[in-house]
């Protein structure tokens, strides 16, 4: 049976005190409400996870520590009459309850509003108050004043009325912020009748502050002049149907075309919802071969371990293989990579490269890390080629890592008893030798050269991050995604500075994690966001999602593969809108300047879902589904209404004969 007690205190401990909340009394409040009775059924378990989760009509319940970090700031005395606007689930009026002498609390939703009002009397919070109305205009009784106000929605401009409604020294903390779904979190306190301080916290990302004070329900600003703006009639479905470009099926020639409108553009990263959709696969097959054929890019990297995308690269480009290979893309996940549809697109590569001068050449690369082995072998056979000597010191360096280098996750466990420090110490001297010796090196063979360089890079990242990952939290995400980045960047600077690169990863790494969950509640980063950040307006963002249909994938990590059945989206998802829209196949264009009146209803932050190779539908909402803002994660938006699993590559498919290249050779 679930520990929640537990789980109650242990999230206090790492993810509110750890992080800065030092009022005692805060914490001994979020001790004491068990977050577990305000989460939808069947959530119960991941409420003490350090996320915001979704529950009725389409909002969240805030994550601990944004709860906690509001209710600090905005100082509750034992004596204090607080107002808190947007009950939600009814947990942050819980903890109040714990702190002041009453709460008021008011929901615009009447169903939230009623579910809160029996949780809150359920546990005994006799001293709230809840109420469904329009929070902007503060709580309707005349002369009405509060000790302290939170805000747990954001706001173009803070409601006047609710500063009319502070007391002397009261406090009012609320995110205030243009944009829909970015705000910045304010703390005003009332020092006077017409005087008041101001000061900025954090950047936060909170669901719009709806009513005539704040956002209006088609997304225009109301708090401008109290007035709702001119509304569009449509619904957002019929939105997307009118915007959308329809696609024909990947297979058709015509397919490729649609995209012309990125082909300016240095870096297009193509997403996906899922590691195991062969829509996802076929059209960005279909993408590619366009992009490269027509319009010059000849960088192809993908969400998959260096090594082995190496004895692809030297496949598709006729070169020769070192004399110790083995077959590529044995580790878990098999079928990401061994399918059918990416076998197609490497003997496409493989046609277009004959004949054709190394510089004209479209090349295959692995961005990730995960191959500690391989990238070790591979340094060790290069430099035993080139300098026999280095390789010997390469041997003795890497000697600490030996015993992990098949199952280099355990590295972690062994990190945490201590000596071996001196492991991150060899590797990187190790990687800054070889790069030091490039001009020597390069000259007998650049591309060998790149490709152990490369391999030093990654085993001096791996280390660091299977090192981190037993600690958990962003660090290890943000190295990985990071190092992926790097990894694309070393690519365009080697290959001159008109490079163009097609980037293929999941929806998770190539969308901005500024815009979702990842970033605005966990602080991770990914590739996304560091190529908008370091090239500007020179990447194009391209998404993909589906309603429903079959996918590859696991129950858990390493488990076997399974087809299965994906659930239909949830009707308060981006993905149920898209499918409301009609339209079984399209392109939806989201930049700026595009189609705005479109974007702008769509800023609003949604659920998303995202499967990658573990598939757990009996608790998706949980497991699958974060908070998004849709136009402003991507450029671009390719939906497949319905979708199938990807087709493993087994020994049927086997070439008797063939070159020794072959990278998918059993």
């Amino acid at each position: 049976m679930f520990d929640f007690e537990y789980a109650r205190h242990r999230m206090v401990e790492v993810q509110l005190a750890r992080r800065g909340i030092r009022d005692p009394r805060v914490l001994e409040a979020m001790r004491q409400v068990p977050r577990e009775n305000f989460v939808e059924p069947g959530s119960e378990e991941f409420a003490y996870e350090d996320t915001p989760l979704a529950i009725a009509e389409g909002q969240t319940i805030s994550q601990p520590y944004m709860v906690a970090r509001m209710i600090e700031a905005v100082e509750i005395g034992a004596g204090d009459h607080v107002l808190e606007i947007g009950t939600g689930s009814g947990y942050a009026a819980a903890v109040l309850s714990r702190l002041a002498a009453k709460v008021s609390t008011i929901e615009r939703h009447a169903l939230l509003a009623d579910t809160a009002r029996r949780r809150l009397d359920a546990l005994g919070c006799h001293n709230v108050t809840v109420r469904h109305g329009d929070g902007t205009g503060g709580w309707p009784e005349t002369g009405a004043e509060f000790d302290a106000i939170l805000v747990a929605a954001g706001a173009p401009v803070t409601p006047q009325a609710l500063k009319d409604q502070l007391a002397i020294g009261g406090r009012l903390i609320i995110p205030v912020g243009e944009q829909e779904d970015r705000q910045m979190l304010k703390k005003i306190t009332r020092l006077a009748d017409q005087d008041f301080e101001e000061e900025d916290l954090e950047p936060v990302m909170f669901v719009p502050l709806v009513g005539a004070g704040g956002w209006s329900e088609d997304g225009t600003r109301a708090a401008s002049d109290h007035r709702a703006g001119p509304t569009d009639r449509r619904t957002l479905p019929q939105m997307i149907a009118d915007a959308a470009d329809a696609l024909p099926d990947p297979d058709d020639a015509g397919f490729g075309r649609h995209f012309d409108r990125f082909a300016d553009h240095r870096i297009v990263l193509l997403g996906e919802c899922s590691h195991g959709t062969s829509e996802f696969y076929r059209a960005r097959a279909a993408i590619t071969r366009h992009l490269i054929e027509h319009h010059g890019f000849t960088v192809v990297a993908v969400e998959a371990d260096w090594p082995d995308a190496s004895a692809v690269n030297r496949y598709v480009r006729h070169l020769p293989s070192p004399r110790k290979q083995e077959p590529g893309f044995q580790r878990f996940p098999t079928w990401m990579w061994r399918n059918t549809d990416a076998a197609a697109l490497i003997d496409w590569m493989g046609n277009f490269n004959a004949g054709k001068s190394a510089e004209a050449q479209a090349g295959f690369y692995g961005l990730d890390l995960y191959s500690m082995s391989g990238s070790i072998a591979a340094v060790l056979v290069y430099l035993d080629e080139v300098d026999p000597q280095a390789a010997a010191v390469a041997r003795e360096r890497y000697g600490c890592l030996t015993p992990w280098q098949r199952e280099p996750s355990t590295y972690g466990r062994a990190v945490l008893t201590g000596g071996y420090s001196k492991c991150e110490t060899e590797v990187v001297r190790q990687c800054r030798e070889l790069l030091e010796r490039q001009m020597e090196y390069a000259g007998q063979d650049r591309e060998a050269y790149l490709d152990a360089s490369q391999n030093a890079r990654l085993i001096a990242s791996a280390e660091r991050y299977y090192r981190v990952m037993y600690y958990g939290g962003a660090e290890s995400w943000n190295l990985r995604d990071t190092h992926m980045f790097e990894t694309l960047d070393n690519l365009l600077k080697a290959q001159g500075p008109n490079s163009k690169a097609i980037v293929w990863a999941h929806n998770s790494h190539i969308g901005d994690a500024r815009h979702t969950d990842m970033g605005a509640v966990r602080e991770e980063i990914n590739i996304g966001q560091l190529c908008r950040q370091r090239f500007d307006g020179d990447v194009a963002l391209i998404g993909f999602g589906t309603h429903t249909g079959t996918v590859a994938a696991a129950t858990d990590w390493d488990g076997d593969m399974q087809v299965k059945d994906v659930r239909p989206s949830r009707a308060d998802s981006y993905e149920r809108l898209c499918h409301d829209s009609g339209s079984k196949r399209f392109l939806l264009d989201l930049r700026s300047g595009v189609h705005d009146a479109l974007r702008q209803r769509l800023m609003e932050p949604r659920l998303e879902r995202f499967i990658g190779v573990i598939y757990r539908p009996s608790t998706e909402l949980q497991s699958h589904y974060a908070q998004a803002s849709l136009p402003q994660q991507f450029d671009a938006y390719v939906w497949f209404d319905r979708t199938s699993a990807v087709t493993p590559l087994g020994p049927q498919h086997a070439r008797p004969g063939g070159p020794d290249t072959y990278p998918f050779g059993l």
